[in-house]
């Protein structure tokens, strides 16, 4: 696979904790929203593949083992929303508080 973030592919990735990953892709999910509201598509896009090349280094990471579930299942919704159809029903304001709890958790010294 080519990655875009090749520094965190070999490795640095899976030194993060949960949280910190999380709100990584939290970061590359409000990039695409902001992107495609300035109805720059190619920039939106671009960020959502960052977004999603983070997502499934999060799930092949193996302290995330219990969290499969969880992670597989963002993975399908987010390409419901930002590429399909959006079957199911999400909007841009329900992906920012989804990741803003991520982000809050990250920042948090509990898990640094």
């Amino acid at each position: 696979m080519n990655y875009q973030h090749k520094d965190l592919a070999c490795g640095r990735w899976f030194e993060f904790s949960f949280p910190v990953q999380m709100a990584n892709i939290g970061s590359e999910i409000n990039r695409t929203i902001s992107w495609k509201n300035k109805n720059n598509l190619e920039y939106s896009q671009q960020a959502f593949e960052r977004a999603l090349e983070l997502l499934y280094l999060t799930i092949s990471d193996k302290k995330n083992k219990k969290r499969l579930r969880e992670l597989t299942r963002l993975y399908e919704v987010l390409a419901d929303f930002f590429a399909f159809d959006n079957e199911y029903g999400s909007s841009d304001t329900s992906w920012q508080n989804y990741f803003f709890g991520f982000n809050y958790l990250a920042q948090s010294k509990r898990w640094n």
